[in-house]
């Protein structure tokens, strides 16, 4: 009996190896910590809304993370950068919440882009399942949590905000995946 990562055929089973291998890859690991500074810095620029809503940019570093170096190194620079984000900009009590949101937004993005081809209804899909998932249903658990705030209330502000912010995500998106395209054909 074979061992199933020695049949390399499969083009699902291919993808999930080299996204291992990228996590010994000095390269790769570079890369993800400057696009982790990079997180770092956007994370700074935040706007806030109100005391429980902001407005950032700094998924672009993540979603350059997961596209270049695949979905297990941009978890665990999630890990990193929630950390070194909480130390440079405390915003209320720690909570593991958070952590685990920053791993799976790495993650999703690494599955939904890494060596994929850059299309305008992946990245809506992509963006599409971010939104859903971290900013309607786990962002406003976490606050509940963490501050009490009616999970209901914290979503329906997140609409208008989402709604708004979604096209302008998208185009966002578009140039920096197209930019990292570029890097990684000049790369190889």
């Amino acid at each position: 009996m074979t061992h199933p990562f020695t049949r390399l055929s499969d083009p699902l089973t291919r993808l999930r190896v080299d996204a291992v291998r990228e996590l010994h890859d000095p390269r790769t690991l570079a890369t993800a910590a400057v696009l982790s500074a990079v997180h770092l810095v956007l994370n700074q620029f935040t706007i806030p809304v109100s005391q429980l809503l902001e407005v950032g940019f700094d998924f672009l570093a993540v979603a350059a993370i997961g596209y270049l170096c695949g979905p297990w190194v941009a978890g665990l620079s999630g890990i990193v950068t929630d950390l070194l984000g909480y130390i440079l900009r405390p915003n209320g009590p720690y909570f593991p919440g958070w952590t685990l949101s920053a791993i799976l937004v790495g993650v999703l993005y690494g599955l939904w882009l890494y060596r994929r081809p850059i299309k305008l209804w992946r990245v809506v899909l992509c963006k599409l399942n971010m939104v859903l998932l971290f900013n309607f249903l786990l962002t406003p658990l976490w606050l509940h949590i963490t501050y009490g705030q009616s999970f209901v209330v914290l979503s329906s502000l997140r609409l208008v905000k989402n709604v708004i912010k979604f096209p302008l995500d998208i185009l966002l998106l578009m140039l920096v995946l197209k930019t990292c395209e570029r890097v990684r054909t000049d790369r190889r």
